[in-house]
């Protein structure tokens, strides 16, 4: 028998797709062209110059004015007199006749110490000078007579005249006693009380005269072709904030300090009120006689930076396709000289008639757009007190 041959049947595999797989294909796609569609939004503002809105500033314009030059020093303050008063005996204190602080007149008696023992003394002493003139003029009378001879009257004189020595001598020790002020002045902390036993040469009190005032100060040798007496002078000191004393060069010292190739100078300030005291420091200026013409800004309008101080300047722009104006900023580097006030001036980098961005020009950069509203701007001084900060 034969085998019948049985047909192959082949089955068809069919695929068979997974929702699952479905959605996530489709999730894929999205996200594939909304990144594409944002990709080219990023693009297309790219692409795009952003205008940023100008921002608004505060300005100056950079002008000349007449700066006499000043020379510069920290100086301190001296009193023309000044003295620690001290006895010139030791002894007891009976009386202080001064307050801490006072003023004090030449020949006033500060202090006197205790002389009951040294004026009993001085009674004694005079009665015998009263006996030994009385005793002179007898022997004056009788040698006249000749009743007394030479050698008599001289003895009579020779007594009346160590008597009267005596009394010289204990009316001085007693005036010495007697603490003096040897000129007018400001009397400091009184150093004994009464009572206290003191020796010779105890310091009583400071006694300083602050009317007028020296204030002593050294400048560079390469300074002093421009120096002479007679030159205003001012100073200022952070104890007395928003005052300026004016006065004159004085004095200037004949040698340079070879240590500091400095030379020592002096200037007299008048003290009414005695605002100024000994010892305190001090910012001086020297006005010398010569005015020149000094570019000037606002010390506010300068950047300071290590590697170059500068400024912004507004520059107006005209567009050629719209004919619309524009103010944009240039930075611009600058060498400052010496500074007043609320002022500095320019050495190099501006030209009179510039305009300057006068504050906040930490917050600026190089071509920045902005527009100018001084309303509120600070007024800067050349002289600024408390009151105008």
């Amino acid at each position: 028998m034969h085998d019948i041959a049985k047909p192959v049947v082949r089955k068809k595999m069919k695929f068979v797709r997974n929702p699952i797989t479905k959605a996530i294909a489709g999730l894929v796609l999205l996200v594939v062209i909304l990144f594409g569609i944002k990709a080219m939004q990023i693009g297309k503002m790219m692409s795009t110059p952003m205008m940023m809105p100008p921002t608004t500033v505060s300005s100056a314009v950079a002008k000349e004015e007449d700066w006499a030059p000043v020379l510069s020093a920290i100086g301190s303050v001296s009193a023309v007199q000044g003295a620690v008063v001290s006895t010139e005996l030791g002894g007891v204190v009976a009386q202080v006749n001064f307050q801490n602080g006072g003023e004090a007149k030449k020949g006033e008696m500060l202090l006197k110490l205790d002389s009951s023992a040294e004026e009993a003394q001085l009674h004694t002493a005079e009665a015998d000078l009263e006996l030994a003139r009385a005793n002179l003029q007898r022997t004056q009378d009788l040698a006249t007579r000749k009743v007394v001879s030479k050698q008599e009257l001289d003895a009579a004189q020779s007594a009346f005249g160590q008597k009267q020595g005596s009394v010289d001598n204990m009316r001085s020790f007693i005036t010495k006693k007697q603490v003096r002020a040897p000129f007018d002045g400001q009397l400091g902390i009184r150093q004994v009380n009464v009572g206290q036993s003191i020796d010779a040469r105890t310091p009583i009190v400071q006694l300083t005269a602050l009317d007028p005032v020296y204030v002593d100060f050294s400048l560079p040798q390469q300074e002093l072709p421009k120096l002479g007496t007679g030159f205003e002078t001012r100073v200022r000191t952070d104890a007395l904030p928003g005052r300026e004393f004016k006065g004159n060069l004085t004095a200037i010292n004949s040698m340079v300090d070879a240590a500091t190739r400095n030379v020592g100078v002096q200037a007299t300030f008048e003290n009414p009120d005695h605002a100024l005291k000994p010892g305190m420091f001090v910012k001086v200026e020297v006005v010398l006689p010569d005015k020149s013409k000094t570019l000037v800004i606002p010390g506010s309008a300068v950047s300071y930076a290590p590697y170059g101080n500068s400024v912004f300047v507004i520059d107006k722009k005209k567009d050629p396709k719209t004919g619309k104006e524009s103010q944009d900023l240039r930075q611009a580097f600058v060498r400052i000289g010496e500074s007043r006030g609320d002022f500095v001036s320019v050495t190099e980098g501006l030209k009179a008639g510039d305009v300057v961005v006068s504050t906040g020009v930490f917050k600026l950069r190089n071509g920045m757009p902005v527009t100018i509203n001084n309303d509120l701007a600070p007024k800067p001084q050349l002289n600024p007190t408390p009151a105008d900060s």
